[in-house]
């Protein structure tokens, strides 16, 4: 392995701890809290939480949850979830609960739902085709991580490709399971952390049978689109099955913000017999993260397998919640919903770069899905030059960001903290409101002229 180009705090450092680190509260309680970050790594890790649980925790320490309207979170990956935004259709406020309602619901997920989720992809990325998904290529889940942990239980055993960076429960996932072994595969920060087909075709040359990708890729807003979303589906048919997490697939701004959704369901030739399995929900482009209604889209084959799996695992989703989202499938209005929400969001995509960019940022790779920034701490004065020494300056002037190191995915816990091509990069969220965006980037702004004065 090459080290050079490599970036240290300082010229010389020990094994373990970095003399940047000896008086620094915040890496001595990322270390303690992440197994492989320790100076002797074998050691039982005191708790297990995903990125963005463990920044909260920290935040909590500083006063967050006393009184969270007085800070900034743009840590939490969720979109803000009011009805003020122009050209969206209303929350409900109220849910009728049916006497169905009231009994344990299928694993799979009510059968009417299946149905509307089948005709939704149909309508939006199947128009034309001979092969048609029905109700019986979708399965109903209570979220997200529960959709993929379904998924994980079922797959045999086979080396699982996945990307660095990407979404920081995979980690957790991806150490859960012993049937799959975990193979990373670094992507590089000067191509804009691109997934090219030949990356593909070389995962799977060497062994690689399951490939996991967020697409919109979070963290970084990069998104992989047709025609290469589709040569890579041609490289994966017959040889992987390929992975697709598209929860920020509505929150696409390289169509001019006319509604088109990013999806791998545009190149599947036969929804029973390609290895493709697609999940989404309500959570990020509905905008509707309490409810935990989400799905997950494959072969039939799979699918029973994946439904029957939560009798064990989860129990299923909420049925009312179920019954409740039934109207908000309609293909018409989910079109015009997403119009509004890329013309939104990327208005404040716009606004946060802008502002980051005045303060001297360099957004090398704007990003055109999703609704985070990976920004790049490098530029910075040397005391908050990395992730996490910039995350504890942040918690000081009460805005929360979650430090690259997280989406680092290390799930066998053997790269050491200093080593990560991620420790110098936060992800930024501007899912919240525009107000807390202000608030946020004013509290940024304070950090930087702080240790600008400093130096």
């Amino acid at each position: 392995m090459s080290f050079s180009g490599r970036k240290f705090s300082v010229s010389t450092r020990t094994r373990g701890f970095s003399t940047s680190e000896e008086n620094s509260k915040i890496h001595r309680q990322f270390r303690n809290a992440h197994e492989g970050h320790r100076a002797h790594a074998g050691l039982d890790p005191s708790r297990a939480s995903t990125g963005v649980v463990w920044c909260t925790e920290r935040a909590n320490e500083h006063g967050f949850q006393d009184d969270p309207t007085k800070w900034a979170n743009l840590g939490q990956g969720a979109p803000e979830v009011d009805d003020d935004i122009e050209g969206s259709f209303e929350r409900p406020k109220q849910i009728d609960v049916s006497l169905s309602g009231r009994e344990y619901g299928p694993t799979a997920g009510i059968k009417p739902l299946r149905a509307a989720v089948a005709k939704l992809y149909n309508e939006h990325h199947r128009k034309g085709k001979d092969s048609q998904y029905s109700w019986e290529n979708v399965a109903i889940v209570p979220g997200g991580r529960a959709g993929l942990i379904r998924i994980a239980a079922v797959l045999n055993n086979a080396y699982l490709g996945f990307f660095i960076p990407d979404y920081t429960a995979y980690n957790e996932m991806l150490s859960l399971f012993r049937n799959f072994a975990a193979i990373p595969s670094p992507l590089k920060e000067d191509d804009g952390y691109h997934i090219h087909p030949d990356k593909i075709a070389e995962e799977i040359s060497r062994g690689t049978s399951v490939i996991l990708t967020s697409n919109p890729r979070n963290p970084t807003g990069q998104v992989v689109k047709n025609p290469q979303l589709a040569e890579i589906q041609d490289i994966c048919r017959d040889r992987a099955t390929l992975i697709m997490d598209e929860f920020y697939g509505g929150y696409n701004y390289t169509s001019d913000c006319d509604g088109t959704t990013v999806s791998a369901a545009d190149n599947i030739d036969d929804v029973d017999e390609d290895d493709v399995l697609i999940i989404d929900g309500l959570t990020k482009r509905f905008r509707l993260p309490g409810w935990r209604v989400a799905w997950i889209l494959g072969p039939k084959e799979f699918i029973k397998a994946i439904g029957s799996c939560g009798s064990y695992l989860d129990g299923g989703t909420n049925v009312p919640f179920q019954e409740a989202a039934l109207p908000m499938l309609e293909p018409d209005k989910v079109l015009n919903e997403m119009k509004a929400l890329q013309r939104h969001f990327k208005a404040k995509r716009d606004y946060v770069l802008d502002r980051l960019t005045g303060l001297g940022f360099k957004i090398k790779h704007i990003p055109d899905s999703t609704f985070y920034v990976w920004l790049d701490l490098s530029g910075l004065p040397e005391p908050i030059a990395d992730g996490l020494s910039f995350f504890q300056a942040c918690l000081e002037e009460k805005v929360i960001v979650v430090p690259g190191i997280f989406f680092d995915l290390n799930p066998a816990k053997r790269r050491d903290l200093f080593d990560s091509p991620c420790h110098h990069f936060v992800r930024l969220s501007y899912g919240p409101r525009s107000e807390n965006l202000s608030m946020g980037l004013d509290g940024i702004e304070r950090v930087i002229n702080k240790h600008k004065s400093k130096k």
